[in-house]
């Protein structure tokens, strides 16, 4: 990490510390912009229940409700129903995937739309929970407000991505995460020392505890991101064994790194956004009681719908019968395993095992802080914070990596034009 910052201080690096101020400007612009209120509304002092992930990724927006109130998750519920109608559900989609990179740019672009559609529901939404008494068009300036600024919010991501360092979104996602998180520990602290649950000694020795379960989440993502599983590749005009040069395949443990969690914390929310809009009491109830992540049945969906996406997600990035075709037409192939069907079958099988064990092991430290806090009656913030640091740490270090290619890259070339 030290070697990395000291290239970033070389005269030769000047664009990519541009690109860093860059990220870092919008990300200011973003926190600025998480204080700005919708007119003529209050801060929300109810319980937001399972929309408390939302509250959380949008750094206390949708509690102070500001403009960016839903930050880019209605963007995250669009691209999951896009990402699951191309595996052969609708044949548009199926044969959008196929088409490479302008199929891709189309399938982008549904989910920009879907993303501002949907951003418009739920700002409709909203508006039934920030405003008891309002007429409709006042409902209509809420939700025209407030999908305008998700909508800035991509734009702001898109730039991000084309001119700074990082994942836009994922980045913005981190920036409310990190401005709300010390919210959470503040909270846990009056609760555990200052509250009157526990004595002073009990109160102190369960906020180390509560500190301890953040370490392990820290470690435990970082253990998972790096872990791999190395396939041996032999290609038929080399002979790697009597070189003593070896090729890999590396598969990580935890291919789908942190989305599984943002996907399931965003599915999760969508029917408490529904249970705000139609204010229906038998359905606020079941909401509260079995699709909250402090209730047992929610609890066990919350976990379900992770390892499902952490499975799914997988797959769809790391495709078997691609890699399969790929090493073949290279001359590459897997000692022991014949080309073809034979090492598709093979690498979706190891696939398949590494996300069982990745997949238990993020819902696991998803599950981690929440139980916790179940058992030292922390507030539902507290309990979140826990997923929110899974999502914080996820996106570092897949920035950190970013930032570190590019230096890598940048390095080689120069040392090659030496030549």
């Amino acid at each position: 990490m030290f070697r990395t910052l000291k290239q970033l201080t070389s005269p030769t690096n000047k664009d990519l510390r541009q690109r860093i101020g860059f990220t870092l400007l919008v990300l200011l612009i973003f926190v600025v912009g998480v204080n700005v209120r919708v007119p003529g509304t209050t801060d929300y002092t109810g319980n937001l229940g399972f929309l408390e992930i939302v509250n959380a990724m949008s750094g206390g927006a949708l509690r102070n409700f500001s403009i960016f109130a839903l930050g880019v998750m209605p963007y995250i519920s669009a691209s999951i129903i896009t990402q699951l109608l191309q595996m052969d559900i609708v044949p548009y989609f199926s044969e959008l995937k196929k088409q490479g990179p302008s199929g891709r740019q189309k399938i982008n672009k549904i989910t920009r739309y879907m993303g501002i559609i949907f951003a418009f529901i739920q700002g409709f939404a909203y508006s039934f929970m920030m405003m008891e008494s309002a007429t409709a068009f006042d409902r209509l300036y809420v939700a025209l407000i407030l999908t305008a600024g998700t909508s800035f919010l991509l734009w702001l991501g898109d730039q991000v991505t084309q001119k700074g360092i990082g994942n836009g979104v994922s980045l913005l996602i981190m920036a409310g995460i990190l401005v709300e998180l010390p919210a959470a520990f503040i909270s846990a602290y009056q609760s555990l020392i200052l509250g009157s649950t526990y004595d002073l000694w009990q109160g102190i020795l369960m906020f180390i505890g509560f500190i301890l379960v953040y370490v392990l989440i820290i470690v435990g993502v970082i253990f998972v991101q790096e872990a791999e599983r190395k396939i041996q590749i032999q290609y038929a005009n080399k002979s790697t064994i009597m070189s003593g040069n070896r090729s890999y395949m590396p598969i990580k443990i935890n291919s789908a790194g942190v989305i599984p969690v943002i996907f399931a914390s965003s599915l999760l929310a969508i029917p408490a956004t529904i249970a705000q809009f139609v204010n229906n009491e038998g359905f606020v109830n079941f909401v509260n009681n079995y699709l909250t992540y402090t209730k047992p049945v929610g609890f066990v969906i919350y976990m379900l719908l992770i390892y499902f996406f952490a499975y799914i997600y997988t797959f769809i990035q790391i495709k078997p019968e691609e890699l399969a075709k790929n090493l073949n037409e290279n001359g590459g192939f897997i000692p022991g395993i014949r080309p073809g069907k034979a090492t598709e079958e093979y690498i979706s099988k190891v696939l398949a095992r590494l996300t069982l064990v990745g997949g238990l092991f993020i819902a696991g430290i998803a599950a981690l802080p929440i139980i916790f806090s179940l058992i030292g009656g922390l507030e539902g913030a507290s309990a979140i914070a826990g997923t929110s640091l899974l999502i914080v740490v996820g996106v570092a270090l897949e920035t950190y990596k970013q930032l570190e290619g590019s230096l890598v890259s940048r390095n080689y070339k120069k040392g090659y034009s030496r030549r």
